[in-house]
């Protein structure tokens, strides 16, 4: 799969897929990641793809035009367009699962001001994609949010892909049991003696029990 990012700062996603987990994925082949720089579509001297709003109010806007130009300059690579907004559809581990089984280049845009030309979301998007009632100053940590979570999806991304059956959200409804490791004392905070018994029917039954419930 292949991950684009329409961005006013490609540093910041270069910087992210330079290490950990994300960068190993990337040397591996797992996934590829292609940033695209939005003020490389600017029509004028000072690369300024944003403008004041009609109508009035505070704030500015990215243009419809520059963005329309860098989703082109993709062609067929653009696949699958995300619009990370405010008012788009709030990620979940269902929304990530759904992108994932594209199997398809997905193209994200990250949205900075006071959002883009609603023009964007008419005719060039596929999905507006929220992370949630809250504001940050700007998309690119949305689209990097996003982006982890579907990525660490794909086939040879964990190293024990198994792991993945246990983690929180991917079982329905329920999130993932308290873990411990060791010292299994510290300042007098034990560890449950139930998970050093070695009997793992009990083991099974506690962490069962002590999984959280999501909110329906």
């Amino acid at each position: 799969m292949q991950f684009n990012f329409i961005t006013l700062f490609p540093d910041k996603i270069h910087s992210y897929f330079a290490s950990g987990l994300p960068g190993k994925a990337v040397d591996s082949h797992v996934f590829s990641v292609n940033v695209v720089n939005l003020r490389d579509f600017s029509q004028v001297k000072t690369a300024r793809v944003d403008d004041t709003i009609y109508g009035g109010g505070p704030g500015m806007l990215l243009q419809v035009e520059p963005i329309d130009r860098a989703l082109q300059s993709l062609g067929d690579r653009r696949g699958y367009v995300c619009l990370l907004s405010a008012s788009g559809e709030v990620h979940s581990q269902k929304l990530a699962t759904e992108l994932a089984e594209l199997e398809r280049p997905l193209t994200f845009i990250s949205g900075y001001y006071e959002g883009v030309d609603h023009r964007v979301t008419q005719h060039l998007v596929d999905k507006e994609i929220s992370i949630g009632n809250y504001v940050i100053s700007a998309g690119d940590l949305a689209a990097l949010c996003v982006c982890d979570s579907v990525a660490r999806l794909l086939p040879g991304f964990m190293g024990k892909q198994e792991s993945l059956l246990e983690e929180s959200h991917n079982q329905k409804g329920i999130l993932e049991y308290p873990q411990y490791t060791k010292p299994s004392v510290y300042n007098d905070w034990k560890v449950p003696q139930v998970l050093l018994s070695g009997n793992h029917a009990e083991i099974a039954k506690w962490r069962e029990q002590n999984r959280k419930k999501l909110d329906a």
